[in-house]
């Protein structure tokens, strides 16, 4: 049975342009979460990324902030889930996106709690109530109770559908199973898990070890992972972790942690990190070793959180927002002794914690990123010195982006050489980046 709809798709357009009425939710309430959650998934769906996205909280209180972004992530993470269940109870489409997002939202929470269901139902009434001035309240009651009725069969029907089972989209489905034919369910299996928090010790500062034990002091459990990186037990506020305003340790996956290594900074070298924003890889950079780096990001709004993490570490670079293709408007001529190239990608390596990339992305991004990559890899080139190193670095798995871009650019400069590679397909310890490690001969 189909649910219609309590009103008029017209009126309630016009109902829900009215500007809103305080919110009479109580701050601490699931109503609450379910409503902020709502905003920032219509938000996504709208086009923006799930991190401005999230600014949208930025003046409820920490709690509900935290609510909300956890049942934000939760939906996200469970593509196609929500719209599939949807297009079969509803008879068209809804007029609202926030309505339509709010119901997706307690969906992911009636399938993550069905012992909690009616309680659910209700609190998500109270956050219709919130919108489109309470028109949706009797479509939102009768959706969800709609969906308790026909879950079982619900359930069946989306464990036939590829992309709803794999929480996927089908085209990303499809690469990977022809890039991956052994693992591929794997490294989906990982996309749709939640991401370990890890830290990144700066061992200028602290031994691994003494950090550890200073962990253990305030309960905190964590295990090294390799290299400076501890992977906690559970995520925590950053403000619950010893030492991390002083610069102590940073927050950084173990798999981004490879880059400073295999590019092996040395003291005394000039070193370009070109797309650098948010600064964990240029930080790590110069905990390593102390270089002379130049730290670029396209994107002026984003070389402040560059600065603001250098500062916290007690570390210095030159940095600047520039177009690192545009060399002639930011190079001064003196070539590098290395440069690190982090290129824009399709972030699919990293999907678990950004689980509205699995929105965002279209399959024809993958060539767009690969012509980008080219050009950067093609201008920044001839900025090496002889003898001089580039690492190229996505957080992809696609093929295209990764060993096939790196081939390509064999063949079109013949005084390159590939050191070393490394390809790390997402799991449980790490999130999925590839490293492609070149010298220039002459």
């Amino acid at each position: 049975m189909r649910v219609r709809k309590a009103v008029s798709p017209t009126h309630a357009a016009s109902r829900s342009a009215s500007p809103p009425a305080p919110c009479a939710l109580a701050p601490d309430s699931l109503a609450q979460s379910l409503l902020l959650a709502a905003r920032v998934i219509a938000l996504v769906q709208a086009g923006q990324s799930l991190t401005q996205a999230l600014t949208a909280l930025s003046e409820a209180p920490a709690a509900a902030r935290a609510a909300a972004q956890d049942l934000a992530y939760g939906t996200l993470r469970r593509y196609g889930s929500g719209e599939f269940i949807l297009a079969r109870l509803l008879e068209r489409a809804l007029p609202h996106a926030e309505v339509e997002a709010l119901l997706r939202a307690a969906l992911y929470r009636l399938q993550t709690r069905p012992e909690s269901a009616y309680m659910v139902v209700d609190q998500a009434v109270a956050a219709a109530g919130e919108l489109a001035s309470g028109a949706f309240k009797g479509l939102v009651n009768g959706v969800l109770r709609n969906y308790l009725r026909q879950r079982d069969a619900l359930q069946v029907a989306m464990a036939a559908d590829d992309e709803v089972a794999q929480q996927h989209p089908r085209w990303w489905l499809s690469r990977l199973r022809r890039a991956y034919p052994e693992c591929w369910q794997e490294i989906v299996a990982v996309g749709n898990s939640q991401p370990p928090m890890t830290l990144r010790v700066n061992r200028r500062r602290v031994k691994l070890a003494d950090y550890m034990a200073r962990l253990q002091e305030v309960g905190l459990a964590a295990r090294s992972v390799g290299g400076d990186a501890l992977m906690l037990d559970k995520p925590v506020s950053v403000d619950s972790l010893p030492g991390f305003a002083d610069g102590l340790v940073s927050i950084q996956d173990a798999g981004a942690q490879r880059a400073a290594r295999i590019l092996g900074p040395l003291a005394g070298q000039r070193i370009l990190d070109a797309c650098a924003a948010p600064g964990g890889k240029s930080g790590h950079l110069l905990e390593i070793a102390d270089i002379d780096l130049l730290a670029l990001d396209i994107d002026g709004s984003r070389t402040q959180r560059v600065e603001d993490n250098l500062r916290r570490l007690g570390l210095s670079a030159t940095v600047r927002a520039a177009d690192c293709r545009a060399t002639d408007q930011w190079w001064d001529g003196q070539p590098f002794d290395a440069i690190l190239a982090d290129v824009p990608c399709s972030a699919s390596g990293v999907v678990r914690r950004h689980p509205d990339i699995k929105y965002l992305r279209r399959e024809s991004d993958i060539r767009s990123f690969a012509r980008q990559q080219a050009a950067i890899l093609d201008r920044l080139w001839p900025l090496v010195k002889p003898g001089g190193k580039m690492l190229y670095a996505t957080c992809s798995v696609f093929p295209e982006e990764n060993g096939a871009q790196i081939d390509a650019f064999l063949v079109r400069q013949p005084a390159a050489r590939q050191l070393a590679e490394e390809r790390l397909l997402p799991q449980e310890e790490h999130d999925g980046f590839f490293y492609a490690l070149l010298r220039k001969t002459v």
